[in-house]
């Protein structure tokens, strides 16, 4: 899942990269040697905003996740700066990033392949990704796409744990085809992710150590970028639903490792796969949604009220479909929100203050109910 440069499916090959796990550093901001500026990059109409920071400069910077003590995040990083042809999982402690002063974020991955969708364990020391590092050191190629706008289902993507100083990662999915968007529990107890190893794009969850699977959407479509509750009780996803000549279009893209990500809602459902709601019934992509604190409330990216479909903007709805609210206003690309767990902060990604180019950064602000 990504800007519509990145490949965001929640979604590099470092050069001169040795064969073990390297810890590389990012400046904060290359262009400038590492020093930030403080800038005007909210509009007055982003009233839930307060204290609003940016934490990377450069390339596609995207899917930052905070920490079980909502001190830090792990994110996922092309900056081309630094020789990555492709994603790679990175870290960052969130108040050395936030300062003036050079902070350098490092590498959880190994440098081999595209990563995506990482997501901290509760020990706030290792983090989940998913890697293609099995299928080859270097980038995977990318499908034929026809000029369309498709993302990339990699079947060599699997789920992996890696550790802050990138010395030590083990693979938790073996199954062939497409492994990824794996999330942990509030609980600690379980992680849900995405998966194609039953020939559709469903929602899989199971223990920590890899046990007891089960699988928990049987309706064809994508569903994937799911997330828990606050208490863990509820899962909160986006979904295609194809009908007619959508269906036979559906299944061709899927043969070739493809998706069209151009239609989505959100959807609830309970913990165990029972309940299953639609919350938004918008048109057009509906994605990357996680629950507002309350447990009562999801915030998500949108571009429903776009014309011409490349405007996406966060909102914020309630379980039952009502109360729809636009939070952002600022650039063309707002996406992946993600509430603190201590309820204080939101973290996205945009493309506001990036001069102009095609870069996509990470921001943290304070939210202001």
């Amino acid at each position: 899942m990504k800007i519509f440069a990145l490949g965001f499916l929640c979604a590099s090959f470092f050069t001169g990269l040795a064969q073990e796990a390297t810890i590389v550093g990012l400046p904060a901001h290359p262009e400038e040697g590492g020093e930030k500026t403080e800038q005007a990059i909210a509009s007055d109409k982003e009233v839930h905003f307060a204290n609003l920071r940016q934490l990377t400069f450069g390339g596609d910077n995207a899917e930052a996740y905070f920490s079980f003590d909502s001190k830090k995040l792990c994110f996922q990083s092309n900056n081309p700066v630094w020789g990555l042809q492709c994603d790679q999982i990175f870290w960052m402690d969130i108040e050395e990033a936030a300062d003036n002063k050079i902070y350098q974020p490092l590498m959880v991955s190994n440098g081999k392949g595209r990563t995506t969708c990482s997501f901290y364990l509760p020990d706030n020391k290792r983090v989940l990704f998913a890697s293609t590092m099995k299928g080859g050191d270097n980038c995977p190629p990318e499908p034929e796409k026809g000029g369309k706008y498709l993302w990339a289902i990699h079947p060599s993507y699997d789920i992996f744990i890696g550790d802050e100083k990138g010395k030590s990662i083990k693979q938790l999915t073996e199954s062939p085809g497409y492994d990824a968007e794996a999330v942990v529990s509030p609980k600690g107890d379980k992680i849900l992710f995405t998966s194609m190893r039953d020939g559709d794009l469903d929602l899989y969850i199971m223990d920590m150590n890899g046990k007891n699977l089960k699988r928990l959407t049987n309706t064809l479509g994508y569903d994937g970028g799911a997330f828990f509750s606050p208490d863990g009780s509820k899962i909160v996803f986006r979904a295609s639903r194809p009908q007619g000549a959508d269906t036979i279009e559906y299944k061709a893209l899927l043969a070739k490792g493809l998706v069209a990500p151009t239609a989505m809602e959100i959807y609830t459902m309970n913990v165990d796969g029972s309940n299953l709601k639609q919350v938004t019934k918008l048109g057009k992509a509906n994605w990357a949604p996680f629950y507002h604190p309350s447990g009562k409330k999801i915030i998500f990216s949108s571009n429903h009220h776009s014309e011409k479909g490349y405007d996406f903007q966060l909102f914020m709805i309630n379980e039952d479909g009502s109360g729809l609210e636009q939070i952002t206003y600022e650039s063309k690309f707002n996406a992946f929100p993600m509430f603190s767990p201590d309820g204080k902060k939101l973290v996205f990604s945009s493309n506001r203050n990036n001069g102009d180019t095609r870069d996509t950064n990470v921001f943290v602000v304070d939210w202001v109910e």
